[in-house]
């Protein structure tokens, strides 16, 4: 009989060890997935994902980059894909990830409606506001990115915010919207990666599953806005790897370049970032880090205040 309940008591422990090591996963997704800030925009929480690298000094004007996640992301998702906290330790400046509101649906960025999209926009402009009152954010040094939706909330902002925001990135962008409804005068400075192999938005353009809308090409889209920028007309292209072509317009006005990655083969997908699940984005070229590029891109712009 004893050794019957030993048995048993044995078996239960088993059966209780993954019990408690989906509990522990549980509890470390939910601690490095979580947000460390809130705040009310527009009537309604809005949260967000801030790092502070330890090399911070408050006497001395720092950088921000405001990186933004895909549909159905959140901040602290975006984190983990860009990996932009290694390049913030190494190069001394804030990021922040804000997250799209809550609804109905999942989260994303409303860069198709009016009423939501105004209330993005003055969502990101309360966070930076937020965050000048709490540290020594460098006021032309203020930079925004995203990826796939989080990229179309680039476009936005840099038509939008392009007081502030000094230069965009933007990652596989899912661009919902015509250059005609971009109205700023501003020649804001931006760089952009693309797979051409993926499926969500794709680099030729067309529709997918993935919106109601029809994407743009991406090679004519960059040059619309080399064209906006008052760049030369002529790009320089050139090979940074067997898979990548890096094409550049220069010549620009207020030094506003436009720089496109064109991955070969590449999917809907953070290069050089940590890979998505392969089967639904495509592969991760790794290549290239976007995340470094872009910060090297970023810090050669600065917003000009006459």
């Amino acid at each position: 009989m004893k050794s019957r309940k030993g048995v048993l008591g044995a078996v239960l422990a088993l059966i209780s060890i993954p019990v408690v090591l989906v509990l522990i996963e549980a509890v470390s997704f939910y601690v490095s997935n979580r947000s460390n800030g809130s705040f009310v925009s527009s009537g309604q929480q809005r949260d967000y994902v801030l790092y502070v690298p330890r090399s911070y000094d408050p006497t001395k004007p720092t950088p921000l980059v405001i990186s933004l996640h895909a549909a159905a992301m959140w901040g602290a998702a975006q984190k983990e894909t860009s990996q932009w906290n290694t390049v913030a330790d190494s190069q001394g400046f804030i990021v922040v990830y804000p997250s799209g509101a809550r609804g109905s649906g999942p989260r994303i960025w409303r860069v198709d409606s009016e009423t939501g999209l105004v209330k993005d926009v003055r969502f990101i402009s309360e966070l930076i506001d937020t965050l000048e009152a709490s540290y020594n954010i460098d006021p032309t040094r203020i930079y925004a990115n995203g990826l796939s939706n989080g990229g179309g909330m680039a476009f936005v902002l840099s038509c939008t915010l392009s007081d502030r925001i000094a230069a965009v990135g933007m990652v596989a962008a899912a661009q919902m919207l015509p250059w005609s409804w971009c109205t700023d005068r501003r020649a804001v400075p931006m760089i952009a990666f693309h797979g051409t192999a993926d499926r969500q938005v794709p680099y030729d353009g067309g529709k997918t599953w993935a919106a109601p809308i029809r994407f743009p090409n991406v090679a004519p889209w960059a040059a619309n806005w080399a064209r906006r920028n008052g760049c030369a007309p002529n790009p320089m292209d050139s090979a940074v790897a067997t898979d990548v072509i890096r094409r550049a317009y220069t010549n620009c006005a207020e030094d506003a370049a436009v720089v496109l990655y064109t991955v070969r083969g590449g999917g809907h997908a953070w290069p050089g970032g940590k890979p998505l699940p392969e089967w639904f984005v495509g592969p991760t070229s790794r290549s290239i880090d976007a995340t470094s590029l872009m910060w090297a891109f970023f810090r050669e712009h600065h917003l000009l205040r006459y």
